[in-house]
């Protein structure tokens, strides 16, 4: 049995590309009471904390977390509070190139823990205030990291990715196939 720690549709979507048959599970954890760590700390922390959460639940399963945030200049961009929070996070990344970190934690059914941070660099274009109003006028800011999806609307601010284009998705699938793998890494 293998058990997704999130109700996430776009994960959900990305591991089926890999994993046709799981089960979605939500963590219940108070991503508050975690410390604020650097980004990559921060992500890996919340995404074992997840997975850990589940484990006396599902004690045979493989159970896979991940949490995804967005990092521009060493500040964590959560999801925004309204619309006014989107703007400036959208409006500040215009131009510039930011990080998208996830933090992956699989244990597997043997009881094997493996976790990974996978960063992807992000430049967005240039952007007018017009351009941003188009964007946010689309109203998929919400529940995003950073104000943006890549599979949506927010395709049209990027300029470039380097990097794995699903770990900007929030399920880099490539990296987690190879931790799902048995053999030791």
């Amino acid at each position: 049995m293998i058990i997704l720690a999130s109700h996430s549709p776009r994960r959900q979507e990305l591991l089926k590309r890999i994993v046709p048959d799981f089960e979605s599970h939500p963590a219940s954890i108070n991503e508050r009471a975690l410390p604020v760590l650097d980004p990559p700390a921060y992500v890996q922390s919340l995404a074992t904390a997840k997975g850990q959460s589940l484990v006396p639940s599902y004690p045979g399963a493989t159970i896979i977390a991940a949490d995804t945030m967005v990092a521009f200049q060493g500040k964590l961009l959560g999801k925004p509070h309204d619309r006014a929070e989107a703007k400036q996070m959208i409006t500040a990344l215009g131009g510039q190139t930011h990080q998208v970190y996830t933090g992956l934690w699989v244990r597997l059914d043997n009881g094997s823990v493996r976790q990974q941070v996978v960063t992807t660099d992000v430049t967005f274009w240039p952007l007018s205030e017009a351009d941003v109003e188009s964007y946010l006028a689309e109203d998929v800011y919400q529940d995003k990291a950073g104000a943006y999806g890549i599979q949506d609307a927010g395709a049209l601010l990027v300029k470039s990715i380097h990097g794995d284009f699903y770990n900007v998705m929030g399920l880099p699938i490539s990296t987690l196939y190879r931790m799902l793998l048995a053999e030791p890494q």
